[in-house]
């Protein structure tokens, strides 16, 4: 951490800030040039984010040198691969989770698994329980639905994840899903984010609407720092000023993650763009910018979808972009082995 002194600042105001960062332990350097002062503070990164020296008086800026998420951040060359079953999801292919937004029945959902298992699909997805903009609109069909989708992946061999919506279903779901799903909404729910981290299940973890980088990295950080190393982010789209899409996909967060952290990353077209014909096109922008999954909603019936049936392929879609996400996914590891 180098704090960045005023000009103007006493000797006592600069001593007060050093004094302060001896009693939390930190050591302490001070160096002087340029007509400014600068401490530049040592110690475990505990210490240093417990440290706030902000708003002393004499204190112009603080900067971290280290991220404030030390569990999320990149400690090593390449993804983390997360394993599910014998799903290696982030192991330099491309998982595809494919399922209804929300568990309508037994009959459709095993028709839906049985057509995206033959198609190509590694995982399912589909709510079991769903949070809703409106209170009026279907909210999921809860243990029922955790069954449904128990006996879709019996009957497929795949398995699934969905969504908890509160502290109080995590035992419920953890204890029948493969994966355990954070949603957009509860990305910053920290009592739910600390619950997930104590599961055993793997945790996908959405971005929020309005979530910077940091903001879904330091989200994931609650759940690594809960004990639970499983975690896969999700961009889904963010809310901006543009009405052509429900969201807008922001795919530059993808090489930006690169950087900055291990985990793995998918994307959600169908939340980001809310129209089934931007799905495609955006999913394979995806994958071409650097996505370890595509997590899609499909449907055998869209249109009388009880929720997001506008945003929901047709199976024979879902066939059409798991063989051209098998072309590119294959055409970029060409290019990428022929450019050593």
């Amino acid at each position: 951490m180098i704090i960045i002194l005023r000009p103007e600042a006493t000797e006592q105001e600069i001593e007060r800030v050093e004094g302060l960062a001896r009693e939390l332990g930190l050591k302490v350097h001070r160096a002087q040039g340029l007509g400014r002062t600068t401490l530049s503070l040592g110690g475990s990164e505990k210490d240093l984010r417990a440290a706030s020296f902000e708003g002393l008086p004499g204190v112009k800026e603080v900067r971290r040198v280290t991220p404030p998420y030390p569990l999320a951040q990149r400690r090593s060359p390449g993804t983390m691969v997360v394993r599910i079953g014998e799903v290696a999801l982030g192991g330099g292919g491309v998982t595809l989770i494919a399922g209804p937004c929300s568990v309508e029945g037994r009959e459709p959902m095993i028709s839906i698994a049985e057509s995206v298992a033959s198609h190509g699909a590694t995982m399912l997805r589909g709510g079991a329980f769903k949070p809703r903009t409106s209170p009026y609109a279907f909210q999921g069909l809860g243990l029922e639905g955790l069954k449904i989708l128990a006996a879709a992946r019996e009957k497929t061999g795949l398995p699934f994840v969905t969504e908890v919506v509160d502290t109080e279903s995590v035992s419920l779901v953890e204890e029948w899903a493969d994966v355990i799903q954070v949603g957009a909404r509860n990305m910053q729910n920290f009592s739910l984010l600390q619950r997930v981290g104590k599961s055993s299940r793997p945790a996908l973890l959405k971005r929020g609407p309005s979530a910077t980088l940091d903001d879904l990295l330091l989200s994931a950080e609650y759940i690594l720092s809960g004990g639970n190393e499983n975690v896969i982010l999700c961009e889904r789209g963010v809310r901006t000023f543009a009405d052509h899409a429900r969201n807008t996909l922001d795919l530059s967060i993808l090489p930006a993650l690169r950087e900055r952290t291990h985990l793995p990353v998918v994307v959600d077209p169908s939340h980001a763009t809310g129209r089934r014909d931007f799905v495609i096109p955006m999913a394979l922008a995806a994958v071409a910018a650097g996505a370890d999954g595509l997590m899609v909603e499909v449907h055998t019936d869209p249109e009388r979808a009880l929720s997001d049936g506008a945003q929901s392929l047709y199976p024979e879609q879902f066939a059409h972009l798991s063989e051209e996400t098998q072309k590119l996914a294959a055409a970029l590891r060409y290019d990428a082995v022929s450019k050593l």
